[in-house]
């Protein structure tokens, strides 16, 4: 059994007191965990932008106070007493749903991401802007070691609502445009080229950093995301929170065409002419995730094997890091990241990413 390190009575965390205001630094009490949950020591979280969706006010209805942050990545220091398949020194990932109540109607026919009476990490429930959290064991994903890391941070929402969003895209798509190249293109594109699909990316207009690094991730042909690309798209995938990109991916794509708005949240979708929907094209949008997406992409994931390129942040600058993704200015992702690393006898290393 291993000698896990002692846990303190308290810790430091990041903290929204009120929509629209700067998190706080502030000295938390270390959580104890429930029956059927883990307490997790934080390697890192990633900074997605539902974080500022939660934080500028753009969702409603936050738990408050609140630890943000749903891309965690730790280790079990303590099991609750009814936790049976994970243990202390398991390494985890934590992903925005936190809890679902497996009994209503959307539960009882495989479609627990819209739970009506679900939980989400960061958002309902506290989560890993803080050194250490608790989850409820069956809503943590056992990591392989090489994920366990701060790169590894944002596989656990850009990476599973990118997959998510592929899954959507349907059959036969061999030219997939993605608008919005951030953490979650950068992760998906990855995918993509894996399986043979060439990626159009578009940016914001006259953006060249990001049109450099998708060229350099492999897409096929980048531009702006008001231009028209060379060909007709077989699907195209909306990762930006812009309304106005709907109408465009829809005169992009041909016909019995998908798109699929990766977003929790966007600005309206101005009208658009019928002629842009018709011939059998499907506008269609993707709400949180699954607990079968992340078993199918965490598995897929070490095979590709995918990289991520991360932008890391100490816990006391989460402002800083939530601030220049606001702008536009993060490549790839922004982490936080622990400076009291886990070390090595304290964890146990499984070879292969899986779902229990």
């Amino acid at each position: 059994m291993l000698n896990m390190p002692d846990i303190p009575a308290t810790m430091q965390g990041m903290v929204l007191e009120a929509p629209g205001k700067p998190l706080q630094l502030t000295v938390l009490p270390v959580p104890s965990p429930a029956a059927d949950q883990v307490l997790v020591k934080l390697i890192a979280c990633g900074i997605c932008r539902t974080d500022l969706h939660v934080i500028d006010g753009e969702l409603p209805k936050p738990k408050l106070p609140l630890v943000p942050g749903h891309e965690i990545v730790g280790v079990v220091v303590r099991a609750g007493s009814g936790v049976g398949l994970l243990k202390p020194g398991d390494l985890v990932g934590i992903p925005w749903l936190g809890y679902t109540c497996g009994t209503c109607r959307y539960c009882r026919r495989q479609q627990e991401n819209l739970c009506e009476n679900a939980l989400f990490t960061g958002y309902t429930i506290d989560g890993g802007y803080a050194e250490y959290t608790v989850a409820f064991e069956r809503y943590c994903f056992p990591l392989a070691a090489q994920y366990a890391v701060a790169a590894g941070a944002p596989l656990l929402c850009a990476g599973l609502i990118g997959y998510r969003s592929y899954s959507f895209i349907g059959e036969h798509v061999r030219r997939l445009g993605i608008y919005g190249f951030g953490a979650a293109a950068h992760i998906l594109i990855q995918v993509a080229i894996y399986q043979g699909i060439k990626v159009y990316a578009f940016t914001r207009d006259g953006d060249k950093e990001a049109q450099a690094f998708a060229t350099r991730l492999g897409a096929v042909w980048v531009g702006d995301s008001s231009v028209l690309p060379p060909e007709k798209l077989d699907a195209a995938i909306i990762f930006a929170p812009v309304g106005g990109l709907v109408p465009l991916a829809l005169r992009a794509t041909g016909k019995g065409g998908s798109i699929v708005c990766g977003g929790i949240h966007m600005s309206d979708i101005p009208s658009f002419s019928y002629d842009l929907l018709w011939e059998e094209r499907v506008l269609r949008s993707v709400a949180n995730l699954t607990r079968k997406d992340g078993q199918e992409f965490l598995g897929l994931a070490p095979k590709i094997p995918i990289r991520t390129e991360t932008e890391h942040f100490p816990l006391a600058r989460a402002n800083e890091a939530l601030d220049a993704l606001r702008r536009g200015k993060v490549s790839g992702a922004a982490v936080l990241v622990f400076g009291d690393e886990v070390s090595a006898p304290y964890i146990n290393c499984p070879p292969e990413t899986s779902m229990r």
